[in-house]
């Protein structure tokens, strides 16, 4: 049967990314209309503690932030309107549905939970309430993302009776009771790390669609063309997204885009067993992070700064680079290790 065949999972693949990113590109009038409307602008906090970042970025403030919406609000749109044209006809357009329980329910659900909960913490900046002008904290922020985290683990440890994870070259290794623990590692890390990443117009827009169309590539070779199709929605709303926010930005994709998409790119890390591939597909995720983690342990053994600015990026900001030249040669590094990373993965394939 043709809609069976991996010949039209590519066609729907494709044809459902292209669709998202025209049909996201029509409807974000609409929204920055809505944002600047209602004046939804970007706060930014007041830190004594890092002058050099209120320094480079004091002139963003006033651009509209919550453009994530568009991402996570177009993928749930499209999965909806497909799902529903599948109940009313059997032809083309239903069989491009790709809603199902084993294997895009738990992702749908993280990505609009997460997105809810950064939702709530844009309009705690907008309003200026909160910590240091408005917001969440960091550590609030990372006990909120614990907990959703800890729902997933739950989840695929008690229901999907998963507790092993693929170690690459080496095989499945079981961490029995400690499994939900690395899940959680894995979550918080993720979107923790988009968190971070999510300082220059265009930045974590780029990285996240290199990662996501690594996965998307994954799941297809793993047969699990459901979730190779969710993840093509993704990066056709990712697609849009960048239309309007490479520099100078229009809007900004706030809490409520970087913490949807993190937490999503774990959990599908985690469903196709793929977590320590996550390292390559998103390597940038990893060094913005890491940059953070040093700095803060350097300080507190020497007492002074290893970097001018974290994340990573400002630090080269304050180096003199343009913003775009930091976004654009960031981009460059995470799309070759990225490649790499798929090169590892199909090897480790053939050599199984």
């Amino acid at each position: 049967m043709i809609f069976g065949s991996p010949a039209f999972h590519i066609i729907r693949i494709l044809f459902l990314g292209v669709f998202t990113s025209i049909l996201a590109i029509l409807l974000t009038p609409l929204l920055t209309h809505f944002l600047y409307k209602y004046s939804i602008r970007k706060q930014i906090r007041s830190d004594e503690n890092a002058p050099v970042y209120m320094a480079l970025h004091q002139k963003k403030e006033g651009t509209p932030t919550m453009g994530g919406i568009l991402i996570w609000g177009s993928t749930i749109f499209v999965t909806l309107l497909f799902f529903i044209l599948s109940q009313v006809t059997n032809g083309f357009f239903g069989a491009l549905n790709f809603l199902s329980r084993a294997q895009t329910w738990l992702p749908l659900g993280a990505m609009l939970g997460a997105a809810l909960v950064g939702l709530g913490d844009d309009l705690l900046g907008v309003l200026r309430i909160g910590a240091k002008g408005g917001g969440l904290r960091m550590r609030e922020k990372i006990i909120i993302y614990t907990l959703i985290a800890l729902i997933g683990a739950w989840w695929f440890w008690a229901k999907l009776e998963r507790d092993s994870i693929f170690i690459p070259f080496f095989g499945v290794f079981s961490l029995g009771s400690w499994y939900p623990l690395f899940f959680v590692f894995v979550l918080v890390a993720t979107t923790f790390s988009m968190n971070e990443a999510d300082g220059l117009d265009g930045l974590a827009g780029g990285i996240s669609l290199i990662g996501f169309a690594c996965l998307l590539v994954v799941a297809f070779s793993q047969g699990m063309y459901n979730l190779a199709a969710f993840l093509s929605v993704i990066a056709g709303s990712l697609v849009a997204f960048l239309w309007y926010n490479v520099y100078p930005a229009r809007f900004f994709m706030g809490d409520t885009g970087a913490m949807a998409l993190g937490i999503t790119m774990g959990v599908v890390a985690m469903i196709t067993d793929t977590a320590l591939f996550l390292p390559f597909f998103c390597f940038i995720l990893v060094a913005e992070s890491l940059s953070v983690i040093i700095q803060k342990i350097y300080r507190r053994i020497k007492k002074k700064k290893l970097f001018l600015s974290t994340p990573i990026h400002h630090h080269f900001e304050a180096k003199g680079w343009p913003e775009t030249k930091v976004t654009m040669r960031f981009w460059l590094i995470a799309g070759v290790v990225a490649v790499f990373g798929l090169a590892l993965y199909f090897l480790d394939m053939f050599l199984v």
